[in-house]
Order: structure tokens, then sequence, then C-alpha cells
């Protein structure tokens, strides 16, 4: 399974604002949606198929919070930029 992968220590107060070149699933997780999403098993998430850009996600609470980004298994290069705002 080949994704980008990036981690954050954020509230509901900051928003991760994502740049895509092309459609691509923009998703944040928590580490235990996390673990399920890396090892195959069904997992939830805020986010999803993200057809425009730039994508901003914000997560219900502080914590320690996974944003993936995937192809939805389509092959490809994908270019991409990540900040937190707030």
């Amino acid at each position: 399974m080949d994704f980008l992968h990036q981690d954050f220590q954020i509230g509901p107060e900051q928003t991760v604002e994502v740049e895509l070149d092309q459609q691509a699933n923009a998703m944040l997780l928590d580490d235990i949606q996390y673990d399920n999403y890396r090892h195959g098993r069904q997992f939830t998430y805020f986010g999803g198929l993200a057809k425009q850009s730039p994508v901003h996600l914000s997560p219900p609470h502080t914590g320690h919070w996974h944003l993936v980004i995937d192809l939805g298994g389509a092959a490809g290069t994908l270019r991409h930029s990540i900040r937190v705002l707030g």
C-alpha cells in the first residue's frame, strides 16, 4: 500500500490545509484508525476524496492525528503541500 503520511499534535481550533495537483483521498485519522488503515482493516476518517484543492481538515478534538493521502489504488505520482493553520 503506497500512501503519503504526516502526523500532527493538533486540536479543533486548527486546520490542516492540503494542496494537491490531482484528485486524491485526503484523510485525517486518529492513532487507532491509522493503525487500522495500515493493516487493511476497516477504518473511519475525516475527509475523503478531494476533487478540488486546497482541502481543509479539522479534528473534532485535541490529540495526535495522522494525515494520509493516497490515490485510491491508482498508479501515479502526486505533488502536494501540507500546512497547519491556526
